[in-house]
């Protein structure tokens, strides 16, 4: 994303285009050996259960695979998926059939999503007792993403993933640039600071001799936010959003942020005008050593470098911080669900989370952490080197009106385009950001 494009083998085709293009709706039923269409909540089987997702291309493939694999921990139930178009349109359905109670029996979400959806009543919470019956409880997922899954004390989002914004790059010219450690890895000490991050991407420019950092952003709806964000968490700088406002923010390490970012994409050793697809043609194509993305990239990188690198986002600002999101399993709200049903429901649920090793071959690092400690998961490369970000992840704010495709994240990145392409000063692009918070605040939840 995400949301979260979907990694593919060739860098003109992202996830998101994938998603975006695929049909409105599809369908297939597995667990159980067989297939068939869709149907409505009724007319579904006891042994079936229903699940909306937003995975299609290889991520759908994987999910497909996890369900198979699945299929000894659910005997008996199989599970049927319709895929839908990412974005504004499923979550639009998804509040539509939760607010009728005529939603699946589970459905995936953004766990950025889930300040709309949990406090209105569209999901409800999951049964912790019931999974740990199953094998699957609270100490098994990190903290930084527990935590967003609770409201009121009680639990409405199951994560199955971390997908953290990280750093990828080619191991040659990072290591004749001698910012690469003894085993191999990235050395994030030389991106501790602004100054050190700047200096280090003038030093892969001249080891690439072409290109130092790249970073695609320019007419992106997400991308400038995606590493504002994160950087300014590492502040330790207040982003607190509470209803009606207005913001509580720190305006003057926004500024110090956004000023960073400039000089990032100056011109001189990176470079400047790069949306989304030419970013990654930059780095697939040779012509940039480093890039900032998302690791759903992992595949389109690795197609063209079978030996790239990647490492969490450095802390650059002091306090360790990597901004992701996180996909998760939500229970469309029921007036009066089945009980046997909901049993049914979350022994599907915590059997996908064991086969997640699955999952993590496309770079999601796995929520449920007994996979992320296996010696499997570990022979992964170089998942193993950046499941770290877990541990520091920070969401979007938790307001309703932000997350994966939200019109916030792009109200956010139109001004951050504006700082990064035409000059506007850091302070007022800092100070536009604060008024566009404000607006957002200041209008009710539409559920």
């Amino acid at each position: 994303m995400t949301g979260t494009p979907a990694s593919v083998g060739r860098p003109a085709l992202t996830r998101r285009r994938a998603l975006t293009a695929a049909l409105g709706a599809g369908a297939a039923v597995l667990g159980a050996g067989a297939l068939s269409g869709c149907g409505s909540a009724l007319a579904a089987g006891d042994s079936t259960v229903r699940l909306w997702d937003l995975f299609s291309g290889a991520d759908g493939g994987l999910l497909n695979d996890m369900v198979r694999k699945a299929r000894p921990d659910m005997p008996g139930t199989r599970i049927e998926r319709t895929v839908l178009e990412w974005g504004t349109p499923y979550y639009t359905k998804l509040a539509m059939a939760s607010a009728g109670g005529r939603g699946p029996d589970v459905a995936i979400a953004h766990m950025s999503r889930l300040a709309g959806y949990a406090p209105t009543g569209l999901v409800d919470p999951w049964d912790l007792d019931l999974l740990a019956e199953f094998g699957v409880r609270k100490s098994d997922f990190a903290d930084a993403v527990w935590s967003r899954t609770q409201y009121e004390g009680r639990t409405y989002a199951i994560p199955l993933d971390t997908h953290p914004f990280i750093v990828f790059f080619h191991p040659e010219p990072v290591k004749k640039a001698g910012l690469l450690t003894k085993d191999g890895t990235l050395d994030a000490d030389a991106f501790s600071s602004p100054d050190t991050f700047l200096a280090a991407g003038r030093e892969l420019a001249k080891a690439s001799g072409k290109q130092g950092i790249a970073f695609g952003y320019a007419t992106d709806t997400a991308q400038g936010w995606r590493l504002f964000y994160g950087l300014y968490r590492q502040t330790g700088g207040a982003f607190t959003l509470p209803a009606g406002g207005p913001a509580e923010v720190d305006v003057d390490r926004m500024a110090e942020v956004i000023a960073f970012m400039a000089k990032l994409v100056d011109g001189r050793t990176n470079p400047k005008r790069l949306d989304y697809a030419a970013g990654l043609a930059s780095f697939t194509n040779g012509q940039t050593a480093m890039i900032l993305s998302g690791e759903w990239e992992l595949g389109t990188f690795r197609a063209a470098d079978k030996n790239v690198g990647a490492a969490p986002m450095p802390t650059v600002f002091g306090t360790p911080a990597v901004y992701a999101d996180s996909h998760s399993f939500v229970l469309p709200h029921r007036e009066h669900p089945d009980e046997d049903h909901r049993r049914r429901t979350h022994q599907a649920i915590a059997a996908l989370l064991k086969a997640g090793q699955i999952w993590a071959t496309a770079g999601h690092i796995p929520a449920y952490e007994p996979i992320t400690r296996t010696p499997e998961y570990a022979a992964l490369l170089p998942q193993e080197h950046y499941k770290s970000a877990a541990d520091h992840v920070v969401l979007d704010p938790a307001v309703w009106f932000a997350g994966a495709g939200s019109d916030f994240q792009n109200a956010m990145s139109q001004v951050l385009q504006q700082a990064l392409l035409d000059g506007l000063a850091p302070d007022r692009a800092a100070r536009a950001m604060v008024r566009r918070l404000n607006t957002f605040l200041a209008k009710p939840s539409p559920a």
